[in-house]
């Protein structure tokens, strides 16, 4: 599932600037291990996207799903 990276909004650079070295220091800064931990982390949230996704449709599908209005 690969999309084209979304810019990152002006002033969340310090931001993301944190979340690299809170994600460094939680591998003991060993960047590979980064790395892999991000790619597995990413997985998982592919598979749990996915999941609702045809839980979603399924709903939909049944009528038991209805989408906000406003």
């Amino acid at each position: 599932m690969s999309q084209s990276p979304t810019p990152i909004p002006q002033g969340d650079e310090d931001s993301l600037e944190e979340s690299v070295d809170q994600a460094l220091a939680a591998c003991g800064g060993d960047v590979r291990a980064t790395i892999k931990a991000l790619i597995v982390a990413n997985q998982y949230l592919e598979t749990e996207v996915a999941e609702l996704m045809k839980s979603v449709s399924h709903a939909y599908a049944r009528g038991r799903f209805h989408p906000y209005n406003g």
